[in-house]
């Protein structure tokens, strides 16, 4: 079953990565690609890795037609603001912004300062991550996007909150190292973090709103966790590292060592077909390392524990614009129609680079 799919705001870096996958999978055909900034202009113009791949020119938003689904990319706020109007042109939705992550609409104006435009609409997404949420996205019509950095953290430390090894009350405190990509593209285009303001908020030392959906995920393991993120740029396009800092649950500490960390991270994610437990004894890359992921969909996650004080240190990797946007949205639609979850996702990432 071949479907038309269009994607709402093309033009930035989201936009692009989408486009690379679309192009090349299976059972899709690329209806339009929207841009007011860049209409009437071949994608390839801001897509410069396209060229020779397709002929598609970017057409304004008044112009789109109806299609199977729709991937929308707009920035920050534009999305809840046209999904009546969006949702009549589509029967399925992925949106790749912040609009539609919190199930709350007092966590929304907590996190993201304003009342949120179609408050509705928040119990009708499913959250995006499928290591999480495969079951709720198999049979979901309307899906959100993922924060980079929350998908990276929730990866990290979702199995010892999930098998409760980790100790609730503690919580836990994450430091995000980030490439530059994360902060969008060039002004006037779409991007993944949608908002101008946001790009100087995604280098926080405090109060990043991905903390929101870290605290949302952990929320389904049954307890209230405290989350401590901080974020900070490095130098670096693609790519998320996320150490994170918890302590193990007082009742859980009798005789824990790696080797139990190892079964629990197998446990959760054995049968994954994109996250890799990266724990070597030796070689260069012993833990999870973003930039042999640039381009693909992988996700490594590692750990390592200090028996003396009960810390566990729990690490992810990823490329912010595949997994942490793109290639998550793809994996999420592969999920929605029943398909083998990894089409078009395949490739592995690139070394040396």
């Amino acid at each position: 079953m071949t479907i038309r799919v269009s994607i709402v705001g093309g033009s930035g870096y989201a936009g692009g990565e989408l486009l690379r996958l679309l192009l090349f999978h299976p059972e899709v055909e690329i209806a339009q690609v929207t841009s007011e900034s860049a209409a009437g202009r071949f994608v390839h113009s801001r897509h410069p890795n396209l060229r020779s791949c397709t002929r598609l020119k970017f057409s304004p938003l008044e112009s789109l037609e109806p299609c199977d689904l729709l991937f929308i990319a707009l920035p920050h706020g534009e999305a809840a603001r046209r999904v009546d109007h969006l949702a009549g042109l589509a029967d399925r939705i992925v949106d790749l912004s912040a609009d539609f992550r919190l199930r709350s609409p007092a966590a929304y104006v907590r996190w993201y300062g304003a009342e949120h435009p179609a408050p509705d609409w928040l119990a009708r997404f499913v959250y995006g991550l499928p290591e999480v949420n495969r079951s709720q996205i198999s049979g979901a019509r309307y899906v959100s996007g993922v924060g980079c950095n929350a998908t990276a953290t929730n990866l990290a430390v979702w199995p010892l909150f999930s098998s409760g090894l980790a100790d609730t009350e503690r919580g836990v405190i994450v430091e995000v190292k980030a490439g530059s990509s994360e902060g969008g593209a060039t002004a006037g285009s779409s991007s993944h973090h949608p908002d101008r303001s946001h790009v100087v908020r995604s280098y926080a030392p405090t109060g990043h709103r991905h903390t929101a959906e870290v605290m949302q995920v952990l929320e389904g393991t049954g307890a209230s966790v405290p989350v401590h993120m901080s974020v900070t740029s490095v130098e670096l396009v693609r790519g998320v590292l996320a150490t994170a800092h918890l302590f193990v649950a007082p009742k859980q500490r009798e005789g824990l060592d790696v080797m139990g960390l190892w079964k629990t991270y197998r446990q959760s994610y054995g049968e994954e077909p994109f996250v890799r437990i990266v724990r070597e004894k030796q070689g260069n890359y012993r833990y999870p390392e973003p930039k042999i992921l640039a381009g693909s969909n992988y996700a490594e996650v590692g750990f390592d524990y200090d028996a003396d004080t009960g810390r566990i240190v729990a690490i992810a990797a990823i490329d912010n614009l595949m997994k942490g946007a793109a290639g998550t949205a793809v994996q999420c639609m592969n999920i929605m129609y029943g398909w083998d979850e990894t089409l078009g996702l395949g490739f592995p990432g690139l070394h040396p680079i």
